[in-house]
């Protein structure tokens, strides 16, 4: 049983690996051709706006049919909604349109499939995997994204530079068709539960409002969410600025801009790994709150090295990307942990719409923030104010109280299985 969840989860990571990674050079093939054709703060904020406002919009009613539909499927489903959706944009571009609003459309589609294949994936690891291993297999999730978001940039970047965006375009669909062919090899089971409900629009609505209850009714969860909410309000906007920072305040190009997501990869590569080697017994709470208050100082610091010090950004962003990594598998495993399986679509869709849903406000006064006070003041501002979210975290006795026992649930479960 223990190597059959094992091969199971490599088949599936191998094809997800592929798809990342060609993913990964797609985004940031378009994030090249957005900064170097506009130069504009605007542009990029409105692209990830594009990004993010469907999925956060219909995220709460996707997880309602995740955890009602065969997971298996429907990640099949929303990798090939995707792939056709990029297929169908590369053509347009290969035609000669070529307008921002084109770029906006392809972004925004792309959302909808991962409204529902990211969920989807997330609430699957619970089913495959003992309890024990859910903070080992996040770590190694995030090594897998790691070393996407490495390879990403240094492939997205060859790419653009040998051919138009649209042909670039295409590599997103080669790295879906390798990722539903993974997935067809494996079984992924599902809940029991909701298997012969109807899905009427009643019905939808009242398992949502389970889903809602799920997180209302356990405190820890809640304060959980809310202070990643303010985290992700003042992360998002900051996110955006880094090829702006990297062109404008450090005069790099083509190179810089690249190098900067390579390490920032480089850094989630070795929060992973240290996640997925060890298996900290620390309180998981106490990890994620840490690792606000570092990416804080990461941030702020970045905005206050002056235009000749880009080596030092670039130390910076690797201890960002160490940060970022540990705090999301944390995060995730203490859902997988604390969550009725049955319920997981729907608490992920719903996280991913609460946090991202403040962070476009955030991302909307993006342009004219930068414009007005500058590039590196607002990374000096917002990244002091993640990191005073995260030490905030530390006063909340519930929230501290949920990390304990968490952390005790899976030392339990270990013993058990010894």
């Amino acid at each position: 049983m223990q190597h059959s969840w094992k091969r199971t989860f490599a088949i599936i990571w191998s094809g997800q690996f592929i798809s990342l990674l060609s993913s990964s050079a797609v985004n940031f093939a378009i994030i090249i051709w957005l900064s170097l054709e506009t130069g504009s703060a605007e542009v990029l904020a409105y692209a990830a706006i594009a990004a993010i406002l469907p999925q956060t919009l219909i995220g709460p009613f996707a997880g309602v049919y995740i955890d009602r539909w065969d997971r298996k499927r429907t990640m099949i489903a929303a990798d090939g909604f995707i792939a056709l959706c990029t297929l169908a944009m590369s053509v347009l571009f290969y035609i000669g349109y070529s307008e921002l609003i084109f770029i906006y459309i392809l972004l925004a589609l792309r959302s909808v499939g991962s409204a529902f294949h990211m969920p989807a994936m997330q609430a699957s690891v619970p089913l495959l995997a003992p309890e024990s291993e859910l903070l080992r297999i996040g770590g190694i999730n995030q090594m897998i994204q790691s070393v996407s978001n490495i390879g990403g940039p240094a492939l997205g970047a060859l790419a653009i530079g040998l051919m138009d965006i649209g042909y670039v375009l295409l590599l997103d669909i080669i790295g879906a068709v390798v990722a539903i062919s993974s997935l067809l090899l494996v079984h992924i089971p599902n809940p029991q539960k909701m298997s012969e409900q109807q899905a009427g629009a009643k019905q939808v609505l009242r398992d949502l409002k389970l889903g809602i209850d799920a997180v209302s009714s356990n405190k820890g969860i809640s304060w959980l969410f809310l202070f990643s909410v303010l985290a992700m309000f003042c992360i998002m906007p900051v996110a955006v600025l880094f090829p702006l920072l990297t062109l404008q305040h450090f005069g790099g190009g083509k190179f810089e801009m690249s190098l900067i997501e390579v390490v920032w990869g480089v850094g989630m590569l070795v929060g992973g790994g240290l996640l997925g080697i060890f298996k900290p017994s620390l309180n998981k709470v106490v990890i994620i709150n840490s690792t606000y208050v570092v990416l804080g100082i990461t941030l702020g610091a970045s905005g206050l090295i002056p235009g000749n010090g880009f080596v030092f950004f670039v130390g910076l962003t690797v201890v960002g990307g160490i940060s970022a990594a540990i705090n999301n598998a944390s995060f995730t495993t203490i859902l997988q942990e604390k969550i009725d399986p049955a319920m997981l679509g729907r608490v992920f869709s719903m996280y991913f719409s609460i946090a991202l849903l403040p962070s476009m406000i955030g991302l909307l006064s993006t342009g004219f923030i930068a414009d007005s006070i500058g590039i590196t003041l607002t990374f000096v501002i917002l990244g002091s104010a993640v990191g005073v979210v995260g030490i905030a975290s530390f006063f909340v006795p519930v929230l501290m109280k949920l990390g304990v026992k968490a952390n005790q649930s899976v030392e339990e479960t270990a013993q058990e299985t010894i």
